[in-house]
């Protein structure tokens, strides 16, 4: 009877052992089996990349799904040169020939990256308005396009490193004494392998409208002239002939960039709709306005605004507002409110080039040369109105001197 107990108990041990042996055999391959891929990974292989990450579920919202060309391949390269990774733990269960392992991953900072990437995009959108090439066949959403600015980024700046755990999955195609392992894909592995890449660039409020608003007006503060002259409307805020117009756009935009400053205050937010308080520092164009009045009416109240015709007078007009604007150092600083909307993708400023000009140009968005000066000029005809607005009916004429003399004779007499 001694003997049967000291056999079942050796059984038993040795059926304990040899469970224990499978088990960690089983972990052990497992193991290898994540090492292998994401050793890859470490050593920048372009098909384990594939394998994980493919190039439309980064922007899965691209209008271009093109095969990308080879130099594109490079982001993922640059995206994984500081790629780590530890595994915590495996677990497996040999019934259902499955494991799951917990992994510390060491990978580039995509949060920030992200951040850069929206701001950065908005700031082409913006500039490509500016330049009127909105409509072109080089749409900044394709996914060449995106990839490329992504690229640029990455080869460009310097990012940290972040941590993040994750939970890979395995499926066993083997035997128990003969596993063969493999990881099974997934959307949340993808993501955590870059990062969270991918659900970071698909928040619309990653940049908040204070940060969005930021990116408009220092993406105006490098606009050359013609740029704002576009995105602005100046076209259409100055009614003027095209060598006045360019001369005038060209002299605000010089007060615009040398006095130009700004500090957001405050952020409102509600659902899909902003509003954000900043202060702006610009020239103040009630002073350009009041000294070009003042020097106006004392042309015209002069003698040499008779004689110059209607042409000479609206050319001199032109010329007057030209001499304020650049003459003018007088600046002001006042509270400015914009409104922007989140299309679900990312906030946006409404109407924006209305709004930022009104907010800059103040009192200077109305032209203040009166449209009919243009048509007298270009008709070539006095009116019996000048420039000001006044009638001209009182100034005497040749004529109405000898009418005068002649009553003033008979009144004599």
């Amino acid at each position: 009877m001694k003997t049967v107990k000291y056999l079942l108990a050796f059984f038993f041990v040795f059926l304990a052992v040899f469970m224990c042996g499978c088990s960690h055999s089983a972990k052990t391959s497992a193991e290898k089996t994540i090492s292998k891929d994401l050793d890859l990974l470490k050593n920048l292989d372009s098909d384990t990349t594939m394998k994980y990450i493919s190039y439309q579920e980064l922007f899965p919202a691209s209008e271009n799904n093109a095969e990308l060309s080879d130099d594109i391949k490079e982001v993922f390269s640059l995206f994984f040169r500081n790629f780590d990774y530890k595994i915590l733990d495996i677990s497996v269960d040999q019934n259902q020939k499955t494991a799951s392992a917990l992994i510390r991953l060491t990978t580039l900072d995509a949060e920030t990256l992200a951040k850069d990437f929206i701001s950065a995009s908005l700031q082409n959108e913006i500039l490509e308005t500016a330049s009127g090439e909105e409509n072109t066949d080089k749409n900044s959403n394709s996914l060449e396009e995106r990839y490329l600015l992504l690229h640029k980024l990455l080869k460009n700046n310097s990012y940290n490193t972040a941590e993040r755990n994750t939970s890979v999955q395995l499926i066993n195609h083997g035997s128990s004494s003969e596993p063969d392992w493999e990881i099974t894909h997934s959307a949340s592995l993808e993501n955590d392998l870059v990062g969270g890449l991918i659900s970071y660039l698909s928040d619309p409020d990653l940049v908040p409208p204070d940060k969005t608003l930021d990116i408009y007006l220092k993406t105006l503060q490098d606009m050359d002239v013609q740029q704002m002259a576009n995105y602005l409307g100046l076209d259409s805020i100055l009614n003027t002939s095209d060598s006045a117009k360019n001369a005038i756009a060209s002299a605000l935009m010089e007060q615009f960039h040398s006095c130009f400053n700004y500090k957001i205050t405050d952020t409102s937010a509600s659902g899909y709709s902003a509003t954000v308080n900043a202060e702006l520092t610009t020239f103040d164009s009630d002073s350009i306005l009041s000294q070009y009045e003042e020097e106006l009416n004392t042309y015209l109240d002069s003698a040499d605004a008779v004689i110059d015709g209607s042409q000479k007078r609206y050319n001199k007009s032109h010329e007057l507002l030209l001499d304020s604007i650049k003459n003018n150092e007088a600046t002001i600083t006042a509270t400015a409110t914009f409104h922007l909307t989140n299309d679900g993708a990312s906030w946006k400023l409404e109407d924006a080039g209305t709004e930022l000009g009104n907010a800059i140009f103040g009192t200077l968005t109305a032209s203040p040369v009166p449209e009919d000066a243009a048509e007298d000029a270009d008709s070539e005809e006095i009116s019996d109105t000048d420039i000001s607005g006044e009638s001209t009916e009182d100034i005497p004429s040749d004529d109405d001197s000898s009418d005068n003399t002649s009553d003033n004779s008979e009144e004599t007499e």
